[in-house]
């Protein structure tokens, strides 16, 4: 590390001045979705770039990785968070409280939570109302009583309802729940009422899960997940479509208002489960880290239609929202907080 690097970073301290060992190498947590794009990039950024050290990728999850993004600044604080969901307002309330105030967005491309199954499965068709339905701990305010799919809905097989899915601290089931389980909810003109009377009691409406075995949650391993599914054909499984797009021989996507998921109907937003994803970059680690301008550059580079990382499954976002963000990624601008939702 260079005496410059290491004195900038001696000067990255939280509000309690603790500002830990200095550190040569990048540190990035969060989205299991969003780690093994940035672990291609952190590797060719290694290959490139032999003076810097290999950065090190953690898969945290999204909200545990926040936690440890917004803990302070400093050299036992992460660098990058990897996100499968916007930041929070509340999230970024504790980064400020922390001292952690500069923060770069970037938009690195398109995801879709996919809703699959084995490809020895029943070829259902949901809907977003049957995936409620099907999960929610009291649908529409109402006890849980379905134990099948024809439960649900008759058209719907009479086979078990097993779903494995991602646990709380995954932006994964967030946008599940904002995506899926929220819209499904709000097919009933009561909830959509509800929504404007009582939006806590709508919330816990709309959005908890039910307990009783039937959602099974998987850890923040999307490939665990897939891996269940080929072992269960009759369940379903909820995950990023990079994960199904690398498991095709053996998975396959339900379709959903009947889209199926794939490359195309995710880019085009068709598919409802689409999603962003990000990169948030602390901007007092900019300077101090050394590597670190480079590596988003690196990023940057890897994202377009026909770069490295649609191999390993990203979608590329719209031509004008990867501008956007390159140019982001170039000046490295912080974003406005009061934007975060």
């Amino acid at each position: 590390m260079t005496g410059i690097a290491a004195l900038a970073l001696a000067g990255c301290q939280n509000e309690d001045g603790a500002g830990g060992a200095s550190r040569d190498q990048i540190r990035v947590v969060g989205s299991s979705t969003v780690y093994p794009f940035t672990t291609a990039v952190a590797e060719q950024f290694a290959r490139a770039n032999a003076n810097f050290k290999a950065p090190i990728v953690e898969s945290t999850g999204t909200g545990a990785g926040m936690k440890l993004f917004c803990s302070g600044v400093g050299a036992q604080f992460p660098d990058i968070e990897n996100a499968s969901r916007r930041i929070k307002k509340s999230e970024v309330a504790d980064c400020a409280k922390n001292g952690v105030k500069e923060i770069v967005e970037i938009q690195i491309g398109i995801d879709g939570i996919a809703v699959a199954e084995s490809a020895a499965g029943a070829s259902m068709q949901l809907t977003q109302q049957d995936i409620y339905e099907a999960l929610a701990a009291a649908p529409y305010g109402k006890p849980q009583t379905a134990k099948t799919w024809k439960d649900v809905n008759p058209a719907l097989p009479a086979i078990a309802i097993k779903v494995f899915g991602p646990p709380p601290t995954s932006g994964t089931r967030d946008a599940f729940v904002e995506l899926i389980l929220d819209k499904g909810c709000d097919s009933s003109p009561e909830m959509q009422a509800l929504k404007k009377s009582d939006s806590d009691k709508h919330k816990d409406i709309c959005s908890k899960v039910r307990e009783d075995g039937v959602y099974v949650e998987s850890g923040e391993n999307d490939n665990l997940i897939a891996q269940k599914l080929v072992a269960n054909p009759d369940a379903v499984g909820v995950f990023g479509y990079s994960f199904l797009e690398e498991n095709a021989d053996k998975l396959r996507g339900i379709a959903i208002k009947g889209v199926v998921p794939s490359y195309e109907t995710i880019a085009s937003y068709q598919y409802p489960g689409a999603r962003p994803l990000y990169i948030y970059v602390k901007g007092a680690h900019l300077n101090a880290i050394p590597g670190l301008k480079q590596f988003v550059a690196e990023f940057a580079s890897a994202w377009g239609p026909d770069g490295y990382l649609k191999r390993r499954g990203l979608i590329a976002a719209p031509d004008d929202v990867r501008a956007k963000n390159a140019e982001i990624a170039s000046k490295l601008t912080p974003f406005d907080p009061a934007e975060a939702e």
